[in-house]
């Protein structure tokens, strides 16, 4: 009886800047005679009532509406009170995919509000990202000899534990800049457009996420003028270069920390008069102090810190000094553990340096409700992130082709739709894998790996009928990747059909000689259909299901493109029910209103309006 969808009947849809118009429409089947309906907007624990007034009538559905503006940042929740004629309330809230149902205590609706002034620059908007584990990819001139690890052979197996079973992430394989630099024609026939680097700082471990000196270059990967060279060589093929800034800890083993007496400074660890001493929390010193989840090689920083602060932020400092070099923006790692202000005063010293840079978050969950020691970060909404690492989609897309279930992708897609802001979510980094999670052909496997061992994971390779399933799967995930909003982020070998479970594992060094020409193939195609469709798909998106088979339909401008992904083991048929004709981009042919076209199975039909 009502029939309220907040993706139909609230408009502008989805996030809306503070002080823009909202105009809601309340439909009522004639079912219900209405008194009155009341719309409850909350922001917090504040709550505030408006009445919604008649504003038409279709002989079936009578409407009721109101407009008014949210002037402050913030997420704000909406529901209904529907008083009938001779009484009787009905409490009206929100359904999964949006719709209006009736009870006690049910889901609000959210509305993002965004602070005026708020923009995102362009800078990657419409372009694929190649996420890259600077010490696997690739090595070109002379290899360098690790300070404390060991440099193994490009195709030996990464170390999973020591013989004392620690593990150390000592062990090397000599990526550098120059192999950046003299693959950077491969990347270009992907159709990348920016390179996302892991850790480029001096560490003492494989993946430099223990920072051992922010202002120096690791001297494995290269020079500053090796880093200079990547640069420019990039920005002639029209490909920028993003860094990761790794704020919240640094190294134990740094000019900071200085635990193992590796550097002249003196250490916080080494010294209660260290000039350092305050950019870390002791409980007992010096052996006991905060450390980013117990990680005892990474203490916590102090971001409060005055001398902190200045070497972050300061003239000459590690965002002033990486960013004039040329870059395009940072990532920043676990931007949860970054207290507001001291993200505000980052935002603001990466815009000084370049004000069309860009900056993601990495947040695992929906960012625009994130809530981190207690607090709701206003990452999305006081604009702190031009964009995040979306993992929700990553979820979303894995689930789907793994198990179909258009229904359920849809309703995940379509809520981080409805939540971001349009830039910030065509600025986030849409993923199927990263350095944290299993290779996606590991994960589209379906392989049940939980009663494996470690050793028994790492000598685990996909043959066979399982490869053959996991790169059909892939095939699927990564179109989904590369055709919903946001920038496709292809974490390195994916595309080459690298294989790996999670962390070390996940690591291996880039098979040069051994790529999947046909995974490459793939992925070359998803670029120039990336680049055709460049402006369309930062556009309008609609997910709609026919029987097992996904309907992804993307608009812009009168233009559409409909991606449908056939997840089961069995041929589909597809009606197509549109007024404009459409052309079958992959197999040729034109599909008319009412036309039926066989979707065979775990494969994918691409649709473009003509």
């Amino acid at each position: 009886m009502y029939k309220y969808n907040s993706r139909i009947h609230k408009t502008p849809f989805g996030a809306v800047r503070a002080g823009e118009k909202i105009k809601i429409v309340f439909p009522v089947t004639h079912t219900v005679w209405v008194e009155s309906v009341k719309m409850f907007i909350r922001k917090g624990e504040d709550v505030s009532e408006r009445l919604l007034s008649f504003c038409g009538d279709d002989g079936n559905i009578t409407y009721f509406c109101c407009e008014f503006t949210l002037d402050e940042w913030g997420v704000y929740y909406y529901r209904f009170e529907v008083t009938a004629v001779g009484g009787g309330v009905d409490r009206v809230g929100a359904g999964e995919n949006g719709d209006a149902l009736t009870g006690d205590n049910l889901p609000e609706w959210q509305i993002t509000v965004y602070a005026k002034d708020f923009t995102v620059p362009a800078t990657i908007k419409g372009g694929v990202i190649y996420h890259i584990f600077a010490d696997r990819f690739a090595h070109a001139g002379e290899r360098v000899q690790p300070r404390y690890g060991v440099l193994k052979n490009w195709d030996q197996k990464v170390t999973i534990k020591e013989p004392d079973g620690s593990y150390r992430a000592n062990d090397f394989y000599g990526g550098n800049f120059k192999g950046i630099t003299e693959k950077l024609d491969y990347l270009s026939s992907l159709g990348v457009t920016e390179i996302y680097l892991s850790p480029i700082f001096e560490a003492s471990s494989n993946h430099r996420y223990d920072t051992g000196d922010y202002l120096k270059l690791d001297p494995l990967l290269g020079t500053e003028d090796d880093f200079r060279t990547l640069i420019t060589e990039a920005r002639k093929r029209g490909i920028g270069l993003i860094l990761d800034g790794v704020f919240n800890h640094s190294g134990a083993d740094s000019v900071y920390f200085n635990q193992l007496g590796h550097y002249d400074s003196v250490g916080a660890y080494q010294s209660w008069d260290s000039p350092y001493h305050d950019w870390y929390y002791f409980e007992n010193f010096p052996e006991e102090y905060h450390s980013w989840w117990g990680c005892k090689v990474v203490p916590t920083l102090n971001k409060s810190a005055a001398g902190y602060r200045a070497l972050m932020f300061g003239e000459g400092g590690v965002i002033d000094k990486w960013t004039h070099f040329g870059i395009d923006g940072w990532r920043l790692d676990v931007v949860d553990e970054l207290p507001t202000d001291f993200v505000d005063e980052l935002r603001g010293a990466i815009k000084k340096a370049n004000p069309n840079a860009v900056i993601i978050g990495e947040v695992w969950e929906d960012a625009s409700v994130k809530v981190s020691y207690g607090t709701l970060r206003p990452y999305l909404t006081k604009g702190e992130l031009d964009g995040v690492m979306n993992y929700p989609f990553k979820e979303a897309i894995l689930s789907f082709c793994l198990y179909g279930g258009a229904k359920a992708f849809g309703t995940k897609v379509m809520r981080i739709y409805e939540n971001y802001p349009a830039d910030v979510l065509n600025t986030s980094m849409t993923l199927i894998g990263t350095h944290d999670t299993v290779r996606a052909l590991n994960a589209l496997s379906g392989l049940d790996v939980r009663y494996t061992s470690k050793e028994q994971r790492l000598d685990l390779c996909l043959q066979g009928e399982a490869l053959a399933l996991a790169k059909k799967r892939l095939k699927l995930a990564s179109l989904l990747q590369f055709t919903l909003p946001g920038v496709p982020s292809v974490y390195y070998g994916d595309e080459a059909g690298l294989q790996g479970y999670e962390d070390p594992m996940n690591r291996a060094p880039f098979p040069w000689g051994k790529e999947d020409a046909e995974l490459i193939e793939h992925y070359r195609f998803l670029g120039a259909l990336r680049k055709k469709y460049c402006d369309l798909l930062q556009g309008g998106m609609d997910v709609k299901e026919q029987g097992e088979l996904l309907i992804l339909h993307r608009f812009r401008d009168g233009k559409n493109l409909y991606v449908v992904v056939n997840p089961t083991f069995e041929d589909r048929t597809l009606t197509f029910k549109r007024s404009k004709s459409a052309k079958d981009i992959v197999g040729g042919g034109t599909l008319h209103n009412g036309d039926a076209v066989t979707v065979k199975a775990l494969d994918f039909l691409l649709l473009a309006s003509v």
